[in-house]
């Protein structure tokens, strides 16, 4: 199998002009990519992926926009420290990296993990954000703690990675040099389009960037920090940039209890028939929905 391509190879594979590069922030390395011209807008990417995941729509976002993906604290070719997973953290690894671009204000985009970070972000620095998106999901509350590890007769899944990611070296042990399988497994459960949606290609570029112990171990930080990641929430005030929620099947229904509760201007939109990875199984959807959200 040839050899997966460096972050600068990915971006300059992409229509925009996209550059690799690298940032110290908040004492850590954060690896972005960035391309296009007009008004900033940050990508927050998830698990098990890299800022890679928003490969299908950043060409058409940087036809009107600055677009930065970030590989979050702990992700792809970022630093990998030994702490610092809770979203309050990670939220200031992102102000720190807005900053260090010469920014002031800005629209962000978060999905799975990165839009924990995302309304993390827009909770804890709420003048930084101009409008907030977020993909599939919100925030860990305690509804978390109602989620349960065995499916009931009939539940086509649980979330399994939630308990095994909170696990102490046996995930490394069992998952380094082998990260493939379980990057089939978890786009195999969750994507709607299969192969068609993330191709074998990205499948690989994700083993690669979760195959070492490092990585594992920083991934799973993310999933370990949620019980601190709840009690932030609850102090929280409520959001007051303009929220716009684009849900799948899946998470539609927490999604909205959440922003209910706690977002003061904020619409949520489902994509009928999608999975959980909106930005590559529905890319031409997404793009619409944050363009037309994006230029108000």
């Amino acid at each position: 199998m040839s050899p997966v391509p460096s972050d600068a190879e990915l971006a300059q594979s992409l229509d925009g002009d996209f550059e690799s590069r690298h940032a110290k922030v908040n004492g850590i390395d954060l690896h972005y990519v960035v391309g296009g011209q007009g008004d900033p807008l940050l990508l927050l990417g998830g698990w098990p992926q890299t800022w890679w995941e928003f490969h299908k729509i950043m060409p058409a976002l940087a036809e009107r926009h600055q677009v930065i993906a970030v590989d979050l604290r702990g992700m792809g070719s970022s630093d990998k420290p030994e702490s610092g997973y809770d979203k309050k953290t990670m939220a200031l690894d992102i102000l720190a990296l807005v900053e260090f671009l010469g920014h002031e204000q800005l629209d962000v985009v978060g999905h799975d993990i990165g839009a924990f970070v995302a309304y993390s972000f827009a909770a804890n620095h709420p003048e930084t954000v101009r409008r907030l998106a977020l993909l599939d999901v919100a925030h860990p509350t305690e509804d978390f703690y109602q989620v349960t590890a065995l499916p009931r007769p009939g539940q086509v899944f649980v979330p399994w990675w939630f308990s095994f990611n909170q696990l102490r070296r046996l995930p490394e042990q069992l998952i380094a040099g082998r990260s493939r399988y379980l990057v089939d497994a978890i786009f195999d459960l969750l994507s709607d389009g299969g192969n068609a949606a993330i191709t074998d290609f990205d499948r690989e570029i994700y083993a690669h960037a979760y195959s070492t112990p490092e990585a594992i171990r920083a991934s799973n930080g993310w999933y370990q920090a949620f019980a601190q990641d709840i009690e932030d929430e609850k102090a929280y005030a409520p959001l007051t940039p303009p929220i716009l929620a684009v849900t799948g099947e899946m998470s539609d229904d927490m999604t909205r209890a959440v922003l209910s509760a706690k977002a003061v201007d904020a619409e949520v939109v489902k994509a009928e028939g999608a999975g959980h990875y909106l930005p590559e199984e529905c890319p031409e959807l997404i793009v619409e929905h944050l363009t037309k959200f994006f230029s108000k």
